[in-house]
């Protein structure tokens, strides 16, 4: 055979790869609103910087007639390319082929770009779109899922991990995005679950469709699991793209940096008069970070999950950082079971790696109530103090009204190794709410008052002045500086320049035992 022919069939032979399952059946798959394995990659990626691995691999069963299935590649297009310049490894799922099925080798092809990545310090991004183990090959496909577990678990902390659900992806699949740092999710063509609609109605006999059961507005309001939402396979992509560019490769580099025009030392003078006169009514806290991070981008994850709390990633002075803050326009801001868990799992990402934690705080306490108790809210704000606790990137505090109570302990303070605790003059720190306290403390006065509810006002309004303020937290040197607003993006700046350099560290240990 001459060089010509030999390349012609290297040229067919590629060809037929990239083909995928057919016509038909990328017809299929474009009028079901998806698109194909290579297109999201062509999407998702820097143009022409995609290399295919494995391309021409087949499955080796011959079982039930798998043996005319062949189809080179497999189900699964896997390689690495770049965004925005920067090395990522991407595993695509072919849905057009056998369902997208995991079958020995398709599994082997993802655990090479991930051992690739772990060895090279890249990311992961993981598209699924399957419908899950190749039943034919039995165990060898059960052992493949069980392969990227490990890897999974291997990876985590060391390199960031995305999956990306763009089409089914259900039983023991769903523990592979499960392990990884972000799900994103596609509005009406994504889902997720452990047992679908048919198995649902056998066992319990309700009635629920494959949306209603692990659609993405379940998984973004209901159950958390999902981080970002898109409406479109493009538009999830592209946020995609925009979350990588504040992150850093790997856990041993630092986060990136993105020089901006935002002078570093502007003040916002609405930032005076944000906080309301009355305690108790509410204000947008995202109004808050917009006005003090670089150009008044923040991009939030779970933000329609657990909403009494704020999570997301902004830059200030051109550095990546992680944002947590209480929500008062949602439960006043109240920490409770989902928030808590929210919070902590964000907090564990970006201590992972090196994004400093910015800490707004106005909080209540923590969820009253029988079903907190009953489902666990000592375990839950348990894991979000570990969280603040474990954590030695650079932690800056600002407090903006409320911090009450073991809540105010917990949301990153000085006595958890807060590097800057800086408090507005609108901050209330105490035990607990004034007229909670009176209650309390002046219980008989309140009780032999001829008029209680007056009695109890002025009490209340003497406990704010002398007690719930920054100041006697200022004095025991809890709280560093008590700040204008305005000031607040500046001293902020300074302080990630300050302790951009800090060296915290944690016992030697195996690992801790979070309270899961």
């Amino acid at each position: 055979m001459t060089v010509e022919h030999k390349l012609t069939r290297l040229r067919a032979m590629r060809e037929e790869s990239r083909q995928g399952g057919g016509a038909e059946r990328i017809k299929r798959q474009h009028d079901s609103g998806r698109g194909t394995a290579r297109e999201r990659l062509d999407l998702l990626l820097d143009p022409g910087s995609f290399r295919e691995l494995d391309a021409f691999v087949q499955h080796r069963s011959g079982n039930f007639g798998l043996d005319k299935l062949r189809q080179l590649g497999d189900s699964a297009v896997t390689g690495w390319g770049t965004i925005n310049g920067r090395l990522v490894y991407v595993f695509s799922q072919d849905f057009t082929v056998m369902g997208g099925s995991l079958s020995e080798i398709h599994a082997q092809k993802i655990c090479k770009v991930m051992d690739m990545a772990m060895k090279t310090g890249a990311p992961v991004i993981g598209l699924n779109d399957s419908g899950g183990a190749r039943i034919q090959e039995g165990v060898d496909s059960l052992g493949g899922y069980a392969d990227i577990f490990l890897r999974n678990t291997m990876a985590s902390g060391v390199v960031p991990q995305i999956s990306v659900i763009m089409g089914p992806c259900a039983g023991g699949a769903v523990y592979s995005p499960a392990l990884t740092d972000f799900i994103f999710m596609v509005n009406n063509t994504s889902y997720m679950f452990i047992t679908g609609p048919d198995v649902v109605k056998q066992v319990t006999h309700e009635d629920v469709t494959f949306e209603e059961l692990g659609g993405a507005s379940v998984h973004s309001q209901r159950s958390g699991v999902a981080h970002v939402v898109g409406d479109n396979e493009t538009q999830t992509l592209l946020l995609v793209r925009e979350m990588l560019t504040y992150l850093p490769q790997n856990n041993m580099e630092d986060p990136p940096y993105m020089a901006t025009k935002d002078d570093p030392l502007r003040a916002d003078p609405e930032l005076d008069d944000i906080i309301p006169d009355s305690p108790n009514k509410p204000y947008d806290i995202r109004e808050v970070i917009r006005r003090v991070v670089d150009d008044s981008i923040f991009y939030e994850t779970q933000t329609d999950y657990a909403a009494n709390i704020v999570v997301g990633f902004a830059r200030l002075g051109g550095h990546s950082i992680g944002i947590v803050a209480n929500q008062p326009m949602v439960l006043a801001g109240v920490l409770d079971i989902k928030a808590s868990e929210k919070a902590a799992r964000f907090i564990r990402f970006c201590d992972s790696f090196n994004l400093p934690i910015i800490t707004f705080v106005d909080v209540p306490g923590y969820m009253p109530g029988t079903d907190q108790e009953y489902n666990g809210i000592i375990s839950s704000g348990a894991k979000l103090l570990y969280a603040y606790c474990e954590a030695t990137v650079p932690k800056l505090t600002v407090t903006t009204r409320k911090a009450y109570g073991g809540a105010y302990c917990v949301m990153s303070s000085k006595h958890i190794r807060g590097d800057l605790n800086l408090a507005w003059p609108t901050a209330e720190i105490a035990v607990m709410g004034p007229e909670g306290a009176v209650e309390i403390i002046y219980r008989r006065e309140l009780k032999e008052s001829a008029d209680p509810a007056a009695l109890k006002a002025q009490l209340a309004a003497d406990y704010r002045e002398k007690l719930a303020n920054p100041y006697i937290a200022a004095e025991r040197g809890y709280v560093d500086d008590v700040i204008e607003p305005r000031e607040t993006r500046a001293r902020l700046i300074n302080g990630l320049e300050v302790f951009q350099n800090k060296r915290d560290s944690n016992p030697p240990k195996k690992h801790g035992n979070i309270p899961l």
